[in-house]
């Protein structure tokens, strides 16, 4: 599987730093600060893009000078930085998936972004392929269909959000099961479990983003 990782300048604290240790020679976007915070851990992006805005001037110029691909965009512009990471990840590189980090935390407008723009028309290509991962959860996308999903070693809690309307949401054998729910407005069931390490879901319409998460461990 072909997988590029986008570091995005957000609450970096949040970041799961034995991740990026396992990650090293892959190929790395980074995302305004998110760049720096790659050189500072020993990995030097691909591309390193943004309005970089957040990054003050003496990092700017070590990024110039470090990392082969830098773009700057202005403040005033069409797309969030993350979503010109998303675009490049995809148009330069066609991966069978893209973990994005530090998308996640700190101000709520920013993570709702983050959160949603995979619905975006332009995104939509690329939905059930991008993941947003953190220290306490993991974010997947999908669309109607029937699932398998294995249980990450670190998580306890499942969650199925629905982020659009829902039709006909099943979940067979998770410890708190549902046959058949369907919405009008996104919601999400959150602080379900897995039994066992293989868990299914399905459903015939709209779009469910599943998280996996613990609580918060220092």
């Amino acid at each position: 599987m072909k997988e590029v990782n986008i570091m995005v300048g957000g609450i970096l604290d949040l970041v799961p730093l034995d991740q990026l240790q396992k990650r090293t020679q892959e190929t790395w976007i980074g995302v305004d600060y998110g760049a720096t915070f790659l050189l500072d851990h020993g990995i030097v992006p691909a591309i390193a893009l943004g309005d970089f805005d957040s990054t003050p001037a003496p990092l700017l110029k070590r990024l110039k000078e470090r990392v082969g691909c830098l773009e700057t965009f202005p403040p005033e512009k069409d797309y969030t930085d993350t979503q010109l990471g998303v675009k490049r990840a995809f148009l330069d590189y066609q991966p069978d998936r893209v973990n994005i980090y530090g998308a996640t935390g700190g101000r709520l407008d920013q993570l709702l972004s983050n959160l949603y723009f995979p619905l975006l028309e332009e995104f939509q290509p690329y939905l059930d392929r991008i993941r947003l991962i953190d220290r306490q959860n993991e974010v997947t996308y999908y669309w109607p269909g029937e699932y398998t999903i294995k249980k990450l070693s670190e998580m306890r809690y499942l969650a199925f959000v629905g982020l659009t309307p829902v039709k006909n949401l099943t979940l067979p054998d998770e410890k708190y099961r549902l046959k058949n729910f369907s919405t009008t407005v996104p919601i999400s069931w959150s602080s379900n479990e897995f039994n066992g390490q293989v868990n299914h879901f399905s459903f015939q319409a709209g779009v469910v983003a599943v998280i996996q998460s613990r609580d918060w461990t220092l």
